[in-house]
């Protein structure tokens, strides 16, 4: 589409630095989403997640269609307006509420149908309405609707569901072909298959035959675990285009991130900064601390010294137990940002690195760091 392009700016091994363009701006890869499941970044204004330096937000078109509503989001330029950002958005479709709401949803070959988490109400997705409400959103990258699948599930169950995604992609790509002259964004395909491998590989085979504007690796970050995570993606992302951005849905931790990196995956999203955060942990280093416990009560030095953030390097971690301790919102968001932080200077160093060609000593460095 005219709209968005991919371009890679330096490679080291499978690792790649590139540069995303969209309607609203460009982004940086590799890169990380804060979430915006509902249009706001948990205890985060989004001023402080632009200073920061970030391109991208996720946003989630179930949540959205749910609360504020398609119409109130129609009157205006989407979701980007609403919440007063004016960067680009990634929208998903839903698919993995079809898992983690299962108690409250039915699928059939249609589509889904909803039971609301909220209110009762009913509500039915398909491959085809997903695309039109991720209009209304209007989002930069929308995903198509897929049905993500428990950890562990046996190997029937997980190909009848590969398969199910796969009828649903190509529905997606059709109708998004068909009506393109009204489209916002740019369609990524999702790969599905668990953790088997020659069911991945069919996923790649035929999703790729619709050629998407980018590919996502689908059902990970559902309990499989580090090494299965990196397992996967290991002979996953080499098969998939070299000149379209890879997407792993839902990971992760910083090691995650890097070890996706460095195996050529261009962009992330997950809730860890944001929740982990909102419970007292803080990432410092190479791993978290968690600053409701006690021995922090006394310890009047910054959360983190070394950065040049005014959140790490002001705050003490005695303020920030105190914070948490009397359950004040500031603490959490103080927590927040700072890993908010911390994640995006992640991804500036792994960038630095892959243009520099030191990202092995970039890993190295970072595991023995404390």
């Amino acid at each position: 589409m005219a709209n968005f392009k991919f371009q890679i700016l330096n490679k080291e091994g499978n690792a790649r630095n590139g540069v995303i363009e969209t309607k609203r701006g460009k982004i940086n890869t590799p890169a990380f989403m804060p979430i915006a499941t509902q249009g706001a970044i948990k205890f985060t204004p989004i001023e402080f997640i632009e200073q920061i330096g970030y391109d991208l937000i996720l946003s989630n078109t179930y949540h959205l269609l749910l609360r504020p509503g398609l119409e109130r989001l129609s009157d205006i330029d989407g979701v980007s307006e609403f919440m007063t950002w004016n960067k680009p958005v990634l929208t998903d479709s839903g698919g993995f509420q079809v898992m983690s709401l299962a108690k409250l949803r039915k699928i059939t070959e249609e589509g889904v149908n909803f039971q609301s988490h909220i209110d009762g109400s009913k509500h039915f997705l398909t491959p085809e309405n997903v695309i039109d409400y991720q209009n209304v959103i209007k989002s930069d990258i929308q995903m198509v609707l897929d049905e993500c699948i428990q950890f562990p599930e046996s190997y029937e169950n997980v190909k009848k569901s590969m398969e199910l995604s796969l009828r649903w992609a190509e529905r997606s790509r059709k109708y998004y072909i068909e009506n393109k002259n009204k489209i916002y964004g740019a369609q990524f395909g999702i790969i599905q298959g668990g953790v088997f491998e020659d069911l991945r590989e069919i996923s790649i085979s035929e999703t790729t035959k619709f050629d998407f504007e980018g590919y996502a690796i689908g059902g990970l970050a559902v309990g499989e675990g580090h090494e299965k995570m990196v397992e996967v993606v290991n002979y996953t992302a080499p098969l998939l285009p070299e000149d379209k951005v890879r997407y792993l849905m839902g990971v992760g931790r910083p090691k995650d991130i890097i070890e996706a990196v460095y195996r050529g995956v261009d962009i992330f999203d997950c809730v860890i900064p944001t929740r982990e955060g909102r419970h007292g942990l803080a990432y410092v280093g190479s791993s978290s601390i968690n600053l409701k416990n006690s021995q922090f009560e006394n310890d009047l030095t910054p959360l983190d010294e070394r950065s040049d953030y005014f959140v790490s390097n002001k705050y003490s971690k005695s303020y920030l137990n105190h914070l948490l301790k009397i359950k004040d919102p500031l603490g959490s968001m103080l927590i927040s940002l700072h890993n908010l932080n911390y994640y995006y200077k992640l991804m500036e160093d792994l960038r630095k690195s892959i243009r520099e060609e030191n990202l092995n000593s970039f890993r190295e460095d970072f595991y023995n760091k404390s």
